[in-house]
């Protein structure tokens, strides 16, 4: 069979198998495995290509940034800096009109700066935000809708392990993605803001809520809120910090962060032995999901090399007229359609490998379409039928909110992926959102 042939068959294949339910790094390996072996007709070269990507592709020193972010972005969390942070912004919007869905964003925003997951800013507001949001009367579409479009801010405001992901498979510095992705989260929490105070001037059946009296929310100091919110912005300073001032490596920034995050939770007795074994337990287990979906698309992007595909792509883009903006088009529509079925790191896993030869060929900046990836990704969180952070919501609930159905979420973040769709064509038609602090 002929090699190309071999390759463009696979790409079909692998939808089939996805769609079927087979997990995306078995179908990614199993596919690469066996097109190795029909194009080189030889079982021992398919095998030698498993094995020396399963050494070569998590091999690098910045893969060590993986476990540590997530790490500290768990130790975070047990520290409940995520309540404190709401409840000091809760305080700043308690007379605004959606005044709670604001505070959400907000605290959001700032406890994206020192997490970096999306599913892990879903799990800790949907505790926190949706309860206090109920109470006052907004509605649950809302509630939960507020924070699942707030959870996809982890993924852009750095650090993010989507971004940190997107630098390894392109081989940009990870610091300068971090970077780039700055102007672009905190835009897309104004947006959000924006797009609250408007739905609650126009909507406000949708919005619901009330404006709190005095004597519903106790004052809270100054001092106490500073108290409050000190920590947090004293490892937001060590971690982006040190690695924006050129003092860490972003490995080495995670390693501090993670340090930093394991004294906060000590220090606030949020953390005991069980605990601590737990926040370990769930970080392997997250990083080896990550690294296992690393090395399986490394075997496919090695074996699409072999079979040509890559170089056919590259060639139809560039020689058949079609052009950058073509293949921009494309490449988003493609990545919108995917967010329905698949999580974001497979997404980004499936299709940079196959774009990269081309957007090389037309002299991409790769930092910029970084960001542009990373919108049209997240989008995919807040999508049906599968959307990760609603899923996640949604089991968070727990039973006291049962009757908040998943068609609630869905519903409910349908404005906040609309406004990220909006941020996505901004930064698409305004490149300089995402590089003009480099």
């Amino acid at each position: 069979m002929d090699a190309t042939l071999v390759g463009v068959v696979s790409i079909g294949l692998m939808l089939v198998l996805i769609y079927a339910g087979m997990h995306v790094g078995v179908a990614l390996a199993l596919l690469s495995f066996v097109g190795v072996w029909i194009i080189r007709d030889d079982a021992g070269i398919a095998s030698s290509l498993v094995a020396q990507a399963a050494n070569d592709a998590i091999a690098d020193y910045i893969f060590g940034v993986v476990p540590l972010f997530v790490l500290m972005g768990l130790l975070v969390s047990v520290a409940d800096i995520g309540k404190d942070t709401f409840e000091v912004a809760n305080q700043a919007f308690r007379r605004v009109r959606g005044g709670l869905g604001i505070a959400t964003v907000a605290a959001n925003a700032v406890f994206a700066a020192i997490t970096g997951i999306s599913i892990a800013s879903a799990a800790v507001f949907t505790k926190v935000a949706v309860p206090e949001m109920l109470r006052h009367g907004y509605t649950p579409r809302f509630a939960v809708g507020v924070v699942a479009g707030s959870s996809v801010l982890g993924m852009l405001i750095p650090p993010s392990l989507l971004l940190i992901l997107y630098g390894v498979l392109t081989e940009k510095s990870v610091g300068d993605l971090f970077i780039a992705g700055i102007i672009p989260g905190i835009m897309l929490a104004v947006l959000y803001i924006a797009g609250i105070l408007l739905m609650g001037r126009f909507t406000p059946g949708f919005v619901g809520g009330r404006v709190a009296a005095d004597d519903q929310l106790p004052l809270m100091s100054v001092g106490r809120m500073a108290g409050k919110l000190l920590p947090i912005a004293l490892l937001v300073a060590l971690v982006l910090g040190g690695l924006y001032g050129g003092l860490f490596t972003p490995t080495e920034a995670g390693a501090v962060g993670a340090a930093g995050a394991l004294v906060l939770a000590l220090a606030k007795r949020r953390l005991g032995w069980s605990g601590l074994w737990q926040v370990l337990v769930e970080t392997g287990r997250i990083t080896a999901a990550v690294c296992f979906l690393i090395i399986a698309a490394s075997m496919y992007s090695r074996m699409l090399a072999i079979s040509g595909v890559t170089e056919l792509l590259r060639t139809l883009i560039v020689d058949t007229g079609l052009g950058f903006p073509g293949l921009l088009a494309i490449f988003v529509a493609v990545v919108l359609l995917l967010g329905t079925i698949l999580d974001s790191s497979s997404i980004m896993l499936i299709t940079i490998p196959l774009v990269l030869p081309a957007l090389l060929a037309f002299g991409t900046d790769l930092i910029w379409f970084g960001i542009v990836t990373l919108l049209a990704v997240e989008i995919g969180l807040l999508t049906p039928p599968f959307g990760i952070a609603v899923f996640v919501i949604k089991a968070t609930l727990g039973r006291e909110h049962s009757a908040i159905t998943l068609n609630d979420i869905f519903a409910g973040a349908l404005p906040f992926a609309l406004i990220m769709l909006a941020m996505l064509f901004l930064v698409i038609a305004f490149p300089q959102l995402s590089t003009a602090l480099l």
